[in-house]
């Protein structure tokens, strides 16, 4: 019993160690009490995107069986509106492409027990430059957004005419909270002024980074650009180091394990960006894997980073509910290796005694742990474990 009580001690003082200094004011919505899941329309379909593959895809996140893990948000991107606003200053959705419009395109996902997101730009003009931004339309384009039963928002960061940051995605967060309807607020900001700092009473997510690009390089340094914000994220507010590339072909499939794994661990949105609808078994096997999907979902919201580094062998941990600690040991180089997680570095006392799961095996280790694990991980590949506090 005493072990037990050090061990908690010891977790509690992990995450004091990495939380922000002061007391973490968030954004009074009441959403992203843990991080938000679902599809985003961006990393596959571009530009391209139609009210048909969205109601496709609406339907394959329920016979996939990705919306009983937690799925929910169907999420337009850029390149839905008309060009120009209607007479009366509306945004409208483009009439070639979405044809029935958003409210009749909502309704549908709700039919499901799913939710709708939407795109837009602090700026005059989206990325595309295909729309309008919501630039100074604030509040009606947040009237908009609620009257068609919208329930998220990413909101971009191009073509902001020069005008303060901060202020502009407070606008919006502002007319969202008069709207009378929840509708998660995700910050597109790129990282620039260091969200993290100031984004969690605004938003319900902001991205730490620039876009992710489907392949090994970008992924990792997404990865590394959102762990030095670990200690600002918990529930109610998370860092956001973009979509998952997962499915999207430029990857192996042990990067791609990689990729969900060290994302799950570091409680990053997980927002597929694949064609869901047409997803090879390799791919459903990953973002299916209910095991790692809990991780990043656990009820105590701490961000995992990393903790230990030689070349470009590493270790990721964080602490979990209920006295347990996720690690991940990821292998960076070209060639397979042998990774060793010390107790020292997770935060554990040297005489901890744990049990380890594997989350990709779905398997238990032999035995009990004392001090370390160590483990041969392959070239791209990770071991992803959670260890939970032994009852002798």
């Amino acid at each position: 019993m005493k072990m037990i009580w050090f061990w908690l001690l010891t977790l509690l003082c992990y995450q004091a160690k990495s939380a922000p200094v002061g007391r973490r004011i968030l954004v009074s919505n009441g959403l992203g009490q843990t991080p938000q899941m679902g599809w985003n329309s961006w990393n596959h379909f571009s530009r391209h995107v139609t009210e048909e593959i969205v109601r496709e895809t609406a339907d394959a996140m329920i016979s996939t069986g990705l919306s009983k893990l937690g799925y929910e948000y169907v999420n337009i991107d850029d390149c839905w509106a008309e060009l120009n606003r209607d007479d009366e200053g509306n945004l409208a959705a483009n009439a070639s492409t979405f044809p029935s419009g958003i409210k009749a395109l909502a309704d549908y996902v709700h039919s499901k027990g799913l939710k709708l997101g939407i795109y837009s730009d602090a700026g005059l003009q989206t990325c595309s430059k295909t729309m309008p931004g919501s630039l100074g339309y604030e509040e009606q384009d947040a009237k908009t957004f609620a009257s068609w039963g919208v329930d998220y928002l990413k909101y971009d960061n191009c073509n902001n005419a020069s005008k303060d940051t901060k202020e502009r995605y407070q606008n919006m967060s502002m007319a969202l909270s008069k709207v009378g309807r929840p509708i998660f607020y995700s910050m597109c900001e790129w990282g620039q002024e260091n969200p993290a700092t100031w984004a969690p009473k605004i938003a319900n997510s902001w991205r730490t980074t620039g876009d992710i690009h489907n392949n090994w390089e970008s992924m990792i340094s997404r990865a590394d650009q959102n762990d030095m914000w670990a200690s600002y994220a918990g529930p109610g507010g998370w860092n956001d180091p973009d979509m998952l590339e997962v499915g999207n072909g430029n990857m192996t499939t042990e990067e791609y394990r990689s990729h969900f794994s060290i994302w799950a661990l570091m409680k990053a949105p997980l927002l597929v960006g694949c064609d869901i609808r047409s997803m090879s078994s390799e791919t459903l096997e990953i973002l299916s894997n209910e095991e790692v999907i809990n991780v990043n979902q656990d009820s105590l919201g701490s961000q995992g980073k990393k903790v230990s580094k030689e070349g470009d062998l590493e270790v990721w941990a964080g602490p979990l509910s209920n006295g347990r600690v996720v690690i991940i040991l990821w292998n960076r180089s070209s060639k397979s290796a042998f990774i060793t997680a010390k107790w020292e570095d997770i935060g554990l006392p040297s005489e901890s005694v744990v049990e380890a799961r594997d989350l990709w095996n779905h398997s238990n280790l032999k035995g009990s742990l004392q001090g370390n694990v160590t483990s041969s991980v392959h070239s791209h590949a990770c071991k992803m474990y959670i260890l939970t506090p032994s009852s002798s």
